[in-house]
């Protein structure tokens, strides 16, 4: 008799692939491209995007003439990336499944830029994260991250926040990824990793989501499109919170929002910005 062998699930990967990102990446383009503009890059530039989702500054580094890799945990994301490379004509950009936690199959040294902005946070094992990074920055090349920063009063950290009260504890061992906003936190594990101290710098940003929607109807898209709400609306359906949970974020977006014209939605987010001299 066959041996019936089950694979084992990547709860990250699951939680990624969940919904559809894309759809609130489609609210992040304008921000992606300010932050890319800022970083320096040239068409010799070699670009490591982690957690690259479908390419919200993978794209505009490409654009700049840089060679780019995005790697994503989620498959989906990776397909929607090279699409939009190969719509775009950009030869110079490719998407790849992948672990920010374990860069299988990525040679050590290869890349002038390693970005992962709101990416690599969300990856399990932080201390192998910041190792491989590392790892596989060029002597003399950069690391920039972008981190949403716990406790702080702007829309994804109190999205997280308000959700992760709605869903189950997390398992034993689980790191949130809200510790790399912290910086003491960042200065530990890339240390560990062999970077100085005073090569470690910090900095608090702001990224903008822009939609058309109204409040309430960009909700309805983090509710039915990102895995994170979508697993806080699906537990508090079981416990007949979802009524609660509604009200919580309905306020909060609308709170958030600074669309001058009362049209449409327009909401600022702090983050804390990590520069990274390898």
């Amino acid at each position: 008799m066959a041996e019936l062998v089950l694979e084992r699930v990547n709860p990250n990967k699951a939680l990624w692939e969940k919904g559809d990102f894309t759809r609130i990446a489609d609210t992040m383009r304008e921000s992606g491209e300010d932050l890319v503009a800022s970083l320096g890059i040239t068409p010799a530039t070699k670009v490591l995007d982690l957690g690259s989702g479908d390419g919200t500054t993978a794209l505009p580094a490409a654009k700049l003439g840089a060679t780019v890799t995005g790697v994503d945990i989620a498959a989906n994301l990776v397909a929607a990336g090279n699409e939009r490379a190969s719509s775009a004509g950009l030869t110079n950009l490719h998407f790849r499944v992948g672990d920010a936690s374990n860069l299988i199959g990525i040679d050590s040294g290869q890349f002038d830029l390693v970005v992962s902005i709101f990416g690599a946070m969300f990856a399990p094992r932080p201390f192998d994260v910041a190792s491989e990074m590392v790892r596989v920055t060029k002597p003399g090349g950069r690391i920039v991250m972008g981190n949403w920063i716990p406790g702080d009063p702007t829309l994804v950290a109190q999205i997280l926040k308000t959700s992760s009260a709605y869903t189950p504890p997390p398992p034993e061992g689980f790191v949130s990824p809200m510790t790399w906003g912290v910086e003491s936190n960042v200065v530990e594990r890339f240390t560990a990793a062999g970077v100085p101290k005073e090569r470690i710098s910090f900095a608090r940003d702001t990224f903008t989501f822009a939609t058309k929607a109204s409040p309430a109807e960009y909700l309805a898209d983090f509710r039915d499109y990102y895995g994170p709400t979508m697993n806080a609306f699906e537990a508090a359906t079981k416990n007949g919170k979802q009524a609660e949970l509604l009200r919580e974020l309905e306020a909060l977006f609308v709170r958030c929002n600074q669309s001058e014209n009362g049209q449409g939605t327009r909401i600022p987010a702090t983050f804390l910005r990590v520069t990274v001299a390898v």
